[in-house]
């Protein structure tokens, strides 16, 4: 049965793409093209941004409880988005690029913060590139004024919460190996924790994501008033910034 995007053979016709990845991005466009589907011809940026979100719910289950079949069907639905995206901006006049520019940029980049490997840089373990890592990141975008900048507000509020504990950790506001009063061992042991915290809260009426973004706020603001003391000192007094990190509420 003939190929349903290409009818042409490689050998007849020299433009018709050979690889699988290429006759996907063939696919994207076709479908998008006059005569495709209406459906993906309406679609835009931000129409689509539910359906990125739900595909990588998907992808994130199936590395965490699925199949090598699951893996590679939900890998490829992620990156269908990507190529969707690209191929809606090639079309768009304001935006004016496709997928090969952004290979290029990811290339880019990619070279750019790993000088270790690509330069003449040395680095040697894992730990030494992640502590290396924000250096390279301030090279590329010297416009950032804030640890904080880059993460973005939207995430869950757990993984935000992870994520600025984490630059809380650089500035040295809290200690890497901070311990905590509770018999947290292993992953198992934090789940079934944190589940009664929500279910707890849930009990009284209380909104556990909001009460933890509401918390990371506050400690994000603790991390602003860090990397600029004096105008911090001039705003409020110094036990402004309290988020209860790594302690029980009082």
């Amino acid at each position: 049965m003939t190929n349903p995007v290409f009818s042409a053979s490689p050998a007849s016709n020299p433009e018709v793409p050979t690889s699988s990845l290429d006759i996907l991005i063939a696919t994207v466009a076709r479908l998008r093209a006059p005569g495709g589907c209406p459906w993906d011809a309406d679609q835009t940026h931000a129409s689509l941004v539910r359906h990125l979100v739900e595909e990588t719910h998907e992808l994130i289950e199936a590395i965490e409880d699925g199949s090598r079949d699951d893996l590679l069907e939900e890998l490829g639905d992620v990156l269908y988005q990507v190529l969707f995206h690209a191929d809606l901006a090639a079309h768009t006049p304001d935006e004016n690029f496709d997928i090969q520019d952004v290979a290029a940029r990811l290339t880019e980049k990619m070279v750019g913060r790993h000088p270790h490997v690509f330069g003449d840089v040395t680095l040697e373990t894992a730990e030494e590139v992640s502590a290396a890592w924000d250096g390279f990141k301030a090279e590329e975008k010297p416009g950032r004024t804030s640890v904080l900048d880059g993460i973005p507000a939207g995430m869950p509020a757990l993984a935000l919460a992870d994520k600025v504990l984490g630059r809380a950790e650089k500035l040295g506001l809290i200690e890497a190996d901070a311990g905590f009063p509770l018999p947290i061992e292993s992953e198992a042991d934090l789940g079934p924790l944190l589940l009664a915290i929500v279910a707890s809260a849930r009990s009284q009426g209380l909104d556990a994501e909001r009460a933890l973004r509401g918390a990371v706020r506050d400690l994000q603001a603790e991390i602003r008033g860090a990397e600029a003391p004096a105008a911090a000192d001039n705003a409020v007094d110094d036990d402004a910034f309290d988020a209860g990190i790594i302690a029980f509420p009082s």
